[in-house]
């Protein structure tokens, strides 16, 4: 099932940690309509990244997915409103964290996670954040800083 132009459910959903472990990472009505909305932002996103095409590595996870892989117990992964993604074609995590940030693209949370971007969505009908962080890692575990 495409929810857009360039954005499947199944790749919003895909999973070897969940294939592997044997969890049902399979989404509600309610988090695919939340899915649909990434996957707009993920069209708009890969426009501003001058229409290259996008590689998301997590969509949603379900609550038990997101404990597996270590996700944060409030992460939007786990509602459906954040994707993290890599666009080789365009340049680095960074280079594209800094490109959707000059923009004034609408989002809740752009992190720049190392060697991926994460890109989150508020839920619908709240005020997005539009917090800007680079994630910190080291031996104690991964820290968000402002900015990047």
């Amino acid at each position: 099932m495409n929810l857009t132009d360039h954005f499947s459910l199944a790749e919003l959903t895909a999973s070897e940690t969940a294939a592997r472990r044997g969890i049902d990472n399979t989404p509600s009505a309610a988090i695919i309509k939340n899915l649909t909305r990434i996957a707009q932002l993920l069209e708009r996103v890969r426009v501003l990244l001058g229409s290259k095409p996008i590689l998301v590595s997590s969509g949603y996870r379900a609550p038990a997915l997101n404990e597996a892989v270590g996700g944060s117990k409030t992460s939007a992964h786990m509602q459906g409103l954040a994707a993290d993604f890599i666009c080789p074609g365009f340049g680095t995590p960074l280079a594209i964290c800094k490109r959707l940030d000059s923009l004034g693209l609408e989002f809740d949370q752009l992190i720049q996670e190392g060697t991926w971007v994460h890109i989150g969505l508020a839920a619908e009908g709240q005020k997005p954040r539009r917090q800007v962080l680079t994630a910190k890692f080291s031996a104690g575990g991964t820290t968000y800083g402002s900015g990047l």
